[in-house]
């Protein structure tokens, strides 16, 4: 993470050297007022009156002033200027610690984002040139915290593409390296198809209230594995949804990962189903798991965007989705060959899958012998 104070206390460092100062402080701007946010040279004093205070902008004030007038402020002494005066700015004043102070806004793309404030201890204003110097320290923690903000913007837009989209695209879609990796790449993936059983008689008697309330169950119970178990989704399409594995990541073991997955969603389905069924819902579990290369990038039209796969390894996954029958997790030569040391599997024999010119070998997956790598 961007680390701000580090930054904003090396201007301070600086500039209470370079000018000979003490007493820098770095406001950080919040609304209509500024509150400390780091410092250099700081007496007790000082902290007992500014901590965890907020200080209304204001002309009254110094570092108000420049604020509001965008533009360095000095006074050349501040007993003098505040005498008679309320507030935190006349109490500091009234220590009579501090007699010459010199403010300079940080302005960023003509936003004040915070002030810069140092003072002498006896009566001796800044030179023209200390000021210039004290500008550009000002402008590099303006930069600072501009870069600080875009970075929690960015955080903040990941976090809630995150809602619509797989983490992992969300992410991607964020990062630097996305624009290039969007343009489209090359790279073999583990596909895994899963849908409903009996959906569509179910949805054609159901009322629409009972067919929304059965897919959020069961979207929510499989989204928490496929986050568990490093599944990149490609997209819901009512009781369907398409996952793949060890892209925009690397995943180690990615068709381990995917059988995993599958698996422990053919589980967790069985507890989902005990309920269903109560209410009289008949449903059934069933995927199909391919492994192979696929092209991977942004596909679709300006204001509507995706993030896809394409390839037969994405085709021969959806297919034999189609032939597994409840309960069943169907798995392609490739993947059967990867996993067959950690998976019981089982051969299904030959399928002739449309699409495909000659009959395609098929494996179920039972049951796991041991665990897919854990995630990190």
């Amino acid at each position: 993470a961007f680390d701000l104070d580090t930054v904003l206390r090396t201007v301070a460092s600086r500039a209470a050297r370079l000018c000979r100062a003490e007493n820098v402080v770095i406001w950080r701007i919040s609304g209509d007022s500024y509150r400390f946010a780091v410092g250099e040279e700081i007496r007790p004093d000082f902290m007992r009156i500014v901590e965890g205070r907020s200080l209304t902008i204001g002309p009254d004030t110094i570092v108000g002033r420049a604020v509001l007038e965008r533009r360095p402020v000095q006074e050349a002494d501040i007993v003098e200027y505040y005498r008679g005066a309320s507030g935190p700015a006349a109490e500091i004043a009234r220590l009579g610690i501090y007699r010459t102070l010199l403010a300079v806004p940080l302005v960023r793309d003509e936003q004040v984002l915070g002030v810069i404030s140092l003072t002498h201890t006896k009566v001796q204003p800044f030179t023209d040139d200390e000021i210039e110097l004290v500008r550009t320290f000002a402008d590099q923690a303006a930069i600072a915290i501009a870069n600080l903000d875009l970075f929690e913007t960015v955080e903040r837009q990941r976090q809630e593409l995150s809602r619509f989209l797989s983490p992992q695209i969300a992410a991607l879609v964020a990062s630097e390296q996305g624009a290039k990796m969007l343009e489209g790449h090359r790279r073999q993936i583990t596909v895994a198809f899963l849908d409903l059983r009996g959906f569509t008689a179910f949805a054609e008697t159901a009322e629409p209230e009972e067919v929304l309330g059965v897919l959020r169950e069961y979207q929510k119970a499989m989204g928490e594995l496929i986050v568990a178990h490093r599944g990149t989704l490609e997209h819901f399409a009512g009781d369907g949804m398409m996952v793949w594995f060890n892209d925009p990541l690397p995943v180690d073991r990615h068709e381990l990962q995917a059988v995993t997955m599958a698996c422990a969603m053919r589980e967790r389905f069985r507890d989902l189903a005990g309920g269903w069924q109560k209410k009289g819902y008949e449903l059934g579990f069933g995927a199909g798991i391919a492994t192979g290369y696929a092209t991977l990038g942004r596909i679709g039209f300006e204001g509507r965007y995706d993030y896809g796969a394409i390839g037969n390894v994405v085709i021969l996954a959806q297919r034999l989705s189609a032939e597994a029958k409840a309960g069943q997790v169907l798995l392609s030569q490739r993947v059967q060959a990867a996993v067959e040391s950690e998976v019981e599997t089982g051969t299904i024999g030959d399928l002739a899958l449309k699409g495909f010119t000659r009959p395609v070998p098929a494996f179920e997956a039972r049951a796991v012998r041991s665990a897919a790598p854990a995630t990190s």
